[in-house]
């Protein structure tokens, strides 16, 4: 089975590869392409491969193009992880959004929507190439904003396009141990859109048992979710929800303190990943040190995940359950097994709704529990939304559908639409200056006028 990585000189690559290394049953993926169009960050990362493949006699065979046609010819399966504008142009997503006193972050936002212009265009001539040279490939998107790339592409691919996050997954982990379950027996009633979703029920031998950890403070404020949040607000809830809605629940407090750091999380990472990859590229390495360099930049960057959250809490520090990440890369990679082997699983993955939530039209990407099998993924019913949830969901696909009518028909209009439709945005003058500022900043923003 071939797999091809799209942004395959991404950091977060060698997960990937990693799991794949693992994986020794019959029908495995045997070739791994990685596309990128920098040749200097696919060979940097290619040596990372290397590292991790060192003494493994059946690793996959690593190769690397700076073609697209060519990385898709022959795939089963594509993994789709771009980054149109680099972390440069998130810094900037950053700054100007910042400049006029909203939330820049990657995906939430206006930093969401001014990275799903950018993004959007060139996932739908991904979705067109992959069509024509590879009909019969399965896409598994984590390209962010994930939800609204998703959908973008399944206008093209319908549901050979499927999308992957890995905080629901890490989430549901984290809750159904502390239930004390193993987090694979468990069923997780997970419910909303790419980084806006909520737990509302976890069920262990057909019990709910997240009332019991919502009567428990303690418990309830003894991991990461729970301690940004605050057992209280939780518990008026009765859900836990993504660590991504911290950004909704306390915008004002999250943005002041955005505001007041000496550098953004998109310059930080810009910085970090620099020096990684000149080090990682030098072509003087020693077997093992651009591994070695790669798990130091990744400690560092999970370590400082969410700070300005965390500080905004009053939580300090990531404990160390905190930095177990989700397993996006596991959660692929089951995705994989499910479709290739037919081998049933239940995932939590982003999927056309086709009337799951009945507030969302058929064609909407939701986030929720799907079964998965050879034909793709199918999601599960599930109970209706509270009408706290109804607002935010509703309102955010509003603006996720007029960044997708923006990107089609080239008008700025429909992008201030989008802007100003977001809750946290909620201003059509801002969102006329944030139009400015981003077309003026980014090039790939020139088709809007």
């Amino acid at each position: 089975m071939r797999l091809t990585i799209l942004g395959g000189g991404g950091f977060r690559v060698p997960l990937v590869y990693g799991a794949l290394l693992g994986d020794h049953a019959e029908g495995r993926v045997s070739h791994v392409t990685l596309y990128d169009e920098d040749s200097g960050r696919l060979r940097a990362m290619a040596r990372v491969l290397a590292d991790q493949a060192a003494g493994i006699a059946d690793a996959p065979a690593v190769t690397a193009t700076t073609d697209l046609d060519e990385a898709l010819r022959g795939a089963d399966f594509v993994f789709s992880a771009i980054r149109v504008g680099g972390l440069e142009g998130r810094a900037a997503d950053e700054r100007i959004a910042l400049a006029e006193g909203v939330l820049g972050q990657e995906t939430v936002g206006a930093g969401g929507i001014a990275y799903g212009l950018r993004t959007v265009p060139v996932a739908r001539e991904i979705a067109r190439r992959v069509a024509r040279t590879a009909p019969g490939a399965w896409v598994i998107n984590f390209t962010n904003p994930a939800g609204v790339v998703t959908e973008a592409m399944a206008e093209e691919l319908g549901d050979r396009v499927i999308g992957i996050c890995d905080s629901p997954v890490g989430l549901g982990r984290r809750i159904a141990r502390l239930l004390g379950a193993r987090p694979e027996e468990a069923w997780i009633d997970y419910v909303g859109l790419n980084h806006l979703g909520w737990v509302r029920g976890l069920r262990i031998g057909g019990r709910d048992e997240l009332p019991r950890l919502l009567a428990d403070a303690q418990a309830l404020e003894s991991f990461e979710e729970g301690r940004l949040f605050g057992a209280e607000w939780l518990r008026s809830l009765g859900a836990i929800p993504n660590e991504y809605l911290h950004y909704y629940y306390f915008n004002r407090d999250t943005v002041r303190a955005y505001q007041e750091v000496k550098q953004t999380r998109g310059a930080f990472l810009r910085d970090q990943q620099r020096g990684f990859y000149a080090e990682a590229g030098r072509p003087d390495q020693e077997p093992g040190a651009a591994l070695a360099a790669w798990d130091r930049t990744r400690a560092e960057r999970e370590a400082t995940y969410m700070a300005e959250n965390r500080e905004v809490a009053g939580v300090g520090e990531r404990e160390e359950s905190d930095l177990e990440s989700g397993g996006y890369e596991q959660v692929a990679l089951a995705l994989m097994r499910a479709i290739a082997r037919d081998e049933r699983a239940t995932l939590i993955l982003n999927v056309r709704n086709r009337g799951t939530l009945s507030v969302l039209d058929a064609g909407a990407v939701i986030e929720v529990p799907c079964l998965v099998d050879a034909n793709g993924a199918h999601p599960v019913a599930v109970d209706p939304l509270p009408l706290h949830a109804v607002g935010l969901v509703t309102s955010v696909k509003a603006a996720e559908r007029e960044v997708l009518a923006a990107a089609a028909s080239g008008s700025r209009a429909d992008a201030v639409k989008a802007f100003a439709l977001h809750p946290l945005v909620d201003s059509v003058a801002v969102a006329r200056r944030l139009v400015d500022g981003y077309t003026a900043e980014h090039p790939g923003l020139g088709y809007l006028r």
